[in-house]
Formats: structure tokens, C-alpha cells, sequence
């Protein structure tokens, strides 16, 4: 069976947890070849074990040092030959860890600023600038910058600083994309919505060890949150492969048309103003009414989307 990324070779940052663990998880089984980057040691090797045999590498690694982003580029060169995809995607908290997030924009000061703008946006522009030379040499390749929905829009409880530095991040993926496309070379950005990750229950790993119980208990606190008042069109908060899934599509040759592009994952947030929730219980209100008017029975209406 063909996979979707089959003779791919592709570089994930940030992928011991969250949407760069899924990711993993979905470039393998579509049949890539990945070297993932991250933190946890330990939560890595669990990762790449998994993965068909000789397919996945993990290498320890923080990116906010160039030359360790620099090393994970060039070990899948080293093992592979090239590199195809790369996906730009740790992140997480704009505050250093042990300290408390600026939300208030009279809180920010030089060393939040700092740290935010190099993690969440200096990190990706060093990782494209490292894996530019090689695609250009191969006039191919695709890479993709994990932005946020919050770079669209300011929202209530909205980090100041993350989400300039995710707005930076969606503009600057539209100016490598222009200056690397006649190289052959596509550059994309996806935006998630409210993903259930470790950002939304303490951020940073820092090497701290959680388990698979652990996590599945975080997830169902999330998803009870999500439920009780910010809620997509579409249902609760997305999950990991939601992203992994886009991100499958942008590094695969089923996008070879599509580059400067910020692909909003987010299950309709962005594209309705205001009250969510109140706004999909009026559609199902509506299409209940509508469904009662032309006599059609519970089992003929409509898809509402909403469990």
C-alpha cells in the first residue's frame, strides 16, 4: 500500500508530545522517513520505538540553540540524503520558565520579549535558514511553520507576546514563501485552534516525566473546559492529528500548488464572530425548525457536528 509521503524525509521540531508527536506518528505510517527533535530523552525514544523500523530518529535537542537546530537538519541529510519536509513546530509559553506570563501588556519587559520572539519566532527562521541551502540544491521542498489563531485576532485571554510572535511567524512564512518558491520550494504556515496539548496544561516539559495516564486525564480536563464556553463550530476542541492531518497534506505532492498560504485549523472559530456555542445551538435550533417544516424525521436532518 502507497503512502502519502513515501521516499519523503522530513525534519519535525518539538514532536515529544503534542502536535509534533502526532505528526511523527502520521508522517511514518504515510511512509516518511523523520528525524524529530526534542527536549525529553526519555518521552523520544518512546516515540521513535514505536514508529516502523528505521523509519524514525530522535535526537535531543533544544531549539533555542542554533547549532542544536542546525544538527538536527543535517543528521537527516546524513542518514537520508535529503530533506523534503520540515516542519517548524516547538513552541509553546511565552515566559521563560519559572516565571509568569506578561498577559498584561504593562508586564513585558526585555527578557519575556526576548525569549518569546527568538523560541516562538527567531527558532523558525534559523531552522528554514539551515534547511534552505539543501532544498534549493534539490529545487524542492516543503516547509511548514506552526502558527496560531492567535495571529489573527486578539482574543480575552490572549498572551500578548505569543501572539505577536505567531503573527510574525504567519507574515514571515508569506516572505520565504516568495523568495523560495522560484527555488521550488513551498513555505506554509498552519494555524491551530484549541488543540489538546501539554501548552494548554503547563506548557514547558523541561524534561519532566508524565505519563500516558497522566496526559489522558489532562486531555479530559481540556475537552471539559473547551465544552463549557469556547467552543468551535464544530464540536470540542480539536486533538493533535487534526494539525498532524494538515500538516500531512502541505508536505505531501497533493499541495505542490499551494505555498504562502496560513491554513486555519480551528473548526470555524475565526470564521464567526462572537458566542460560538450560542451560535451553533441557534444553527441546530434552525435546522431542527427547518427539518420540522418539510416533515422530515430525526434520522433525515442534517449533520449538526455537535455530540
Amino acid at each position: 500500500m502507497t503512502g502519502r509521503l513515501d521516499g519523503k524525509v522530513a525534519v519535525i521540531t518539538g514532536a515529544t508530545s503534542g502536535i509534533g508527536e502526532a505528526t511523527v506518528d502520521a508522517y511514518c505510517n504515510e511512509g516518511a522517513r523523520v528525524v524529530f527533535c526534542g527536549r525529553n530523552e526519555e518521552l523520544g525514544q518512546e516515540v521513535a520505538a514505536r514508529q516502523p523500523s528505521g523509519s524514525a530518529l530522535f535526537i535531543k535537542a533544544d531549539v533555542l540553540n542554533e547549532a542544536d537546530i542546525a544538527r538536527v537538519i543535517q543528521t537527516a541529510v546524513d542518514q537520508w540524503g535529503r530533506l523534503d519536509v520540515l516542519f517548524n513546530n516547538a513552541g509553546g509559553p511565552s515566559n521563560p520558565p519559572g516565571t509568569r506570563h506578561a498577559f498584561n501588556i504593562e508586564d513585558i519587559d526585555e527578557e519575556n520579549f526576548k525569549y518569546s520572539q527568538w523560541y516562538l519566532l527567531g527558532s523558525c527562521m534559523v531552522a528554514t535558514k539551515h534547511a534552505s541551502p539543501i532544498m534549493r540544491r534539490q529545487h524542492s521542498g516543503s516547509i511548514i511553520n506552526n502558527s496560531s489563531k492567535g495571529a489573527h485576532q486578539a482574543e480575552v485571554a490572549a498572551d500578548p507576546l505569543y501572539s505577536a510572535a505567531k503573527a510574525g511567524l504567519s507574515n514571515y512564512t508569506k516572505a520565504a514563501a516568495m523568495q523560495l518558491g522560484p527555488m521550488g520550494i513551498r513555505v506554509n504556515a498552519v494555524s491551530p485552534g484549541a488543540i489538546a496539548t501539554p501548552i494548554f496544561w503547563g506548557g514547558h516539559t523541561h524534561g519532566q516525566q508524565i505519563t500516558r495516564e497522566h496526559k489522558e486525564k489532562r486531555l479530559q480536563r481540556f475537552v471539559d473546559a473547551v465544552s463549557g464556553g469556547l467552543m468551535p463550530l464544530t464540536g470540542p476542541g480539536g486533538e493533535a492529528w487534526d494539525i498532524a492531518m494538515a500538516c500531512v497534506y502541505l508536505g505531501s505532492d497533493e499541495s505542490r500548488w499551494v505555498t504562502g498560504v496560513d491554513l486555519v485549523v480551528d473548526g470555524g472559530m475565526l470564521a464567526v464572530k462572537g458566542d460560538h456555542d450560542g451560535t451553533a445551538k441557534q444553527m441546530v435550533e434552525m435546522w431542527e425548525k427547518h427539518d420540522e417544516r418539510l416533515g422530515r424525521s430525526d434520522d433525515s436532518a442534517p449533520a449538526t457536528g455537535k455530540g
